[in-house]
């Protein structure tokens, strides 16, 4: 048996490896994806004071800081028994919004997108942000960095911070807007609106009008049967911000509903002796393996996932372009690995949307964006991250101490099917034994649609750390070995 590994995998936040097993004849008997960084907060946030999470956590990762303190502040919410001022939460989602804004162009623009603008099969020193404003054109590129640059300006003015924001606190939020910032704000979104809308014409232009690429987006290779999940409104519609957990099947049908509270009962992780990442599966199906389908507990969250999960998209052209989504892809459920790209285009021109919304909202200047906090206990927080569903959960001691925290990241849910992505795409596209530079990029492609964040994923696994280091003398001959939990 012959093992073609990508290492390391690129244009991902984080670090991966992919490990392909060939069998005798050159086919793909297996493949796996094994993430080798442990981050470990779940452990180190044990003893500091619960008012700090938004801020120690927010460090999880320098590219979605923005969801883990957001999730971290409404887990503190919950955990002091207290409900900001309904001021306080749109200034919260309005700052949310800037993120997606800054986040999904990062993705479209330079780390998905190039696949699709450039080609799978271009040079590898091509796809790249750079080739994708070679092919595109210079004054795109532009407009691409002013409008992700007009997110993270949002995302400063509210909450202080372009990457690690200040602002969110239990009972509200530390900072309010006053008119010459929603100006400023107001005047930024309006552009955003246009270029969301222009980035939806980019894929329609370059992706849905080739033929073959919709075969590609259409193939088996990159076909997944799971459930979906993500945040929805009352009227089923996709929340970033707030709302409750709805599971679909693979058929887009209802499978259940569920508060961020009742997250334990529905959902457990599995740990392999491979990776450092766990396996979130749904617990009422079990376990069953590396398997889609209806008797499996896997799920997929992020922007295909809500999609799949919701009923629509609560703002206007948001919502045709979702109509159109599933018009043009075969119909609820769209299970396309692939499809991913587009979803996340719609997600932005949601995100405009919404935030042209908030900031025309009167209250949006109210001063009374705080109330007073109760006795702390426990809390759970939950949001939607660009890259999916994100849950913190928090035991607070009688002193207002982390006790316990447990983490379930966007990156961590989709592990399961990331995996199975890998495995049948490379499934699909590797015959006989040719491997070259353009098959191995279309199987990154199946973990890239995800935009993983490994960073954000890894940190906690039971029994310790499991490391071994190797000691060699001044001539470098090997000396001794040190191991622990292996």
């Amino acid at each position: 048996m012959k093992t073609v590994t990508i290492d390391p995998i690129t244009r991902l936040e984080g670090h991966g490896k992919i490990s392909i097993f060939l069998d005798n004849k050159g086919d793909v008997a297996n493949a796996y994806l094994q993430i080798p960084e442990l981050r470990g907060f779940e452990r180190f946030s044990q003893g500091r004071r619960a008012e700090d999470m938004p801020q120690i956590t927010s460090r999880i990762c320098g590219v979605c800081p923005v969801a883990h303190h957001f999730a971290a502040t409404k887990a503190l919410d919950d955990a002091f028994n207290v409900d900001p001022p309904s001021a306080a939460k749109k200034l919260r989602e309005l700052m949310y919004c800037g993120y997606f804004i800054y986040d999904h162009i990062l993705h479209f623009y330079y780390l998905g997108g190039p696949d699709f603008v450039v080609g799978p099969d271009a040079p590898p020193a091509k796809r790249n942000v750079l080739g994708v404003i070679e092919k595109a054109g210079l004054d795109i590129g532009k407009e691409v960095i002013k409008h992700r640059a007009y997110g993270q300006k949002i995302t400063a003015i509210l909450g202080g911070k372009a990457t690690h924001p200040v602002c969110g606190m239990p009972g509200g939020v530390s900072k309010g807007l006053d008119k010459d910032e929603v100006k400023d704000i107001e005047k930024m979104i309006k552009s955003c609106v246009d270029f969301a809308k222009f980035s939806l014409k980019l894929f329609d232009d370059i992706v849905l009008q080739n033929k073959d690429y919709v075969n590609m987006i259409l193939s088996d290779p990159y076909q997944l049967k799971t459930y979906n999940m993500g945040l929805v409104d009352k009227n089923n519609k996709v929340n970033f911000y707030d709302g409750k957990i709805r599971v679909t099947d693979q058929k887009g049908k209802k499978y259940k509903k569920f508060d961020v509270k009742d997250y334990y009962k529905n959902i457990a992780e599995h740990v392999e002796e491979w990776t450092y990442i766990k396996f979130p599966y749904l617990k009422d199906l079990g376990w069953k393996g590396f398997k889609d389908g209806k008797d499996s507990g896997i799920y997929r969250v992020g922007p295909l996932g809500r999609l799949n999960a919701a009923d629509g998209m609560a703002t206007k052209e948001a919502d045709k372009e979702y109509k159109k989504f599933y018009e043009t892809l075969g119909g609820k459920a769209v299970n396309s690995t692939l499809a991913f790209h587009w979803a996340r285009l719609i997600e932005l021109l949601y995100a405009t949307e919404r935030a042209t919304e908030l900031i025309k909202d009167k209250e949006i200047t109210s001063k009374k964006i705080r109330n007073p906090v109760g006795k702390p206990g426990e809390g759970y927080g939950v949001v939607e991250a660009a890259r999916g569903t994100l849950i913190h959960h928090y035991k607070l001691d009688k002193n207002g101490l982390i006790d316990k925290a447990n983490l379930i990241v966007a990156t961590t849910n989709n592990a399961g099917a990331i995996n199975m992505s890998i495995r049948d795409a490379a499934k699909g596209v590797i015959k006989k034994g040719n491997v070259d530079n353009a098959t191995l990029n279309m199987v990154e492609m199946a973990f890239r649609a995800y935009d993983p964040c490994f960073a954000c994923a890894t940190h906690t696994l039971p029994g310790g750390l499991p490391l071994e280091v190797k000691i060699f003398d001044h001539n470098k001959k090997h000396v001794k070995t040190l191991t622990q939990n292996l």
